[in-house]
């Protein structure tokens, strides 16, 4: 990630949703209505813990206001992040924004919340930290002398098409340059947003510069809307990916997080629908709780479907070596044992039967070229 003052400055804030919140463990279900996480637990870098207390005088006050979302300026000076890690197929990604408003309660990129001071639950649904200088930082780092062109992704930590998106266009602005140089990029996201931007991304396509994926856990309205409050709906996403595929755009459906005991029967028809849709490959990825999203997935499932709460960590840590996650490169993705494997036999024979992965278009990095610079004169030679 680009470097980031660590306490963002009041004055960058802008509010939008009304409401407020305490910094409090405890949070009023007024408060957090319509949000992934059920509390607000400090970072675990944080000095000072917090309790909630019941002081009996709660039923005399009005119903508490709604969550605000936060709106937080980010001061980074650099906006390609660079990982080097053996089981992920990629080497440099862009985020436009830090925290993500769709509230995903499994999301594995909420303990990054931390390093900012802020809570990985409700926090990082609400706080959310943008990148106004996230096209120019790319058109400047793209110009390098030494860089080298490889595939850029997008949406690999936060949602590119988060809400924000919206209003501050910022994942467009990058694709805007992303176009302009001829940079190859991968997209994927939970959101419906995407298909405003076929605009850029169906030409970029057709020079194979451009390629997309659709998150879809369920097919289930209600569990999805549970587990990923404010994303696009599971058939707004599906129509997403057919949109998507008419205008030419390579799109794949992933199907993430398989979650065993709760959205994991879904797999061969969530797969099905997307194949109708238009996708053409397949991915999946095994449920992660790393760091504080144990313990936020924990309570969450015994708020949402307590009847299967037990249930499901006890399959989720049959597939982590009886712990509740296990960092292991490669098999974190996939997990381990007879239920790992089963999911996988699943998901092969799934993707053999409706034609899925059969061919996987690759990008073209040999087309990247910068332009020239808007004050640069023109050579007559």
């Amino acid at each position: 990630m680009g470097k980031t003052a660590p306490n963002p400055n009041p004055r960058n804030e802008a509010r939008y949703m009304g409401g407020g919140l305490e910094d409090s463990i405890g949070v009023h279900p007024d408060v957090r209505r319509g949000r992934g996480a059920i509390s607000n637990a400090a970072g675990r870098y944080e000095s000072q813990g917090r309790v909630a207390l019941e002081d009996g005088w709660d039923n005399l006050d009005a119903p508490p206001p709604p969550l605000c979302t936060q709106m937080i300026k980010d001061n980074s000076r650099t906006i390609i992040a660079r990982n080097t890690s053996p089981d992920i197929g990629f080497d440099r990604s862009i985020n436009p924004y830090r925290g993500c408003e769709h509230g995903c309660i499994y999301c594995f990129a909420r303990p990054t919340h931390a390093y900012l001071g802020f809570s990985p639950g409700l926090d990082f649904e609400s706080k959310i930290l943008f990148k106004p200088d996230a096209a120019a930082l790319l058109d400047r780092e793209l110009r390098r002398p030494r860089y080298k062109c490889k595939p850029m992704m997008m949406g690999t930590n936060t949602d590119p098409y988060q809400p924000a998106e919206r209003h501050y266009k910022l994942t467009r602005g990058v694709l805007d340059v992303l176009s302009l140089f001829n940079h190859p990029v991968s997209l994927l996201t939970k959101s419906a947003l995407i298909v405003r931007d076929i605009d850029i991304l169906a030409p970029m396509a057709a020079r194979q510069l451009a390629k997309t994926a659709v998150s879809v856990t369920s097919l289930d309205a209600h569990l999805s809307r549970q587990m990923e409050p404010r994303a696009s709906t599971p058939l707004k996403r599906i129509d997403a990916i057919r949109k998507m595929s008419a205008a030419g755009i390579p799109t794949t459906v992933m199907f993430a997080p398989v979650i065993p005991g709760l959205n994991d029967h879904e797999m061969e028809s969530v797969l099905a629908a997307a194949r109708d849709a238009g996708a053409t490959s397949a991915g999946y990825v095994m449920l992660k709780l790393p760091l504080e999203v144990k313990d936020l997935f924990r309570e969450w499932l015994h708020a949402e479907v307590p009847d299967r709460a037990s249930r499901v960590m006890s399959l989720v840590r049959a597939m982590r070596g009886g712990k509740d996650y296990d960092p292991k490169w490669e098999t974190r993705m996939l997990g381990e044992g007879p239920i790992a494997d089963a999911a996988s036999g699943r998901f092969r024979i799934a993707c053999r039967r409706l034609g899925l992965n059969d061919f996987r278009p690759s990008l073209d990095t040999s087309k990247f070229s910068p332009p020239p610079k808007a004050t640069n004169q023109l050579s007559f030679f």
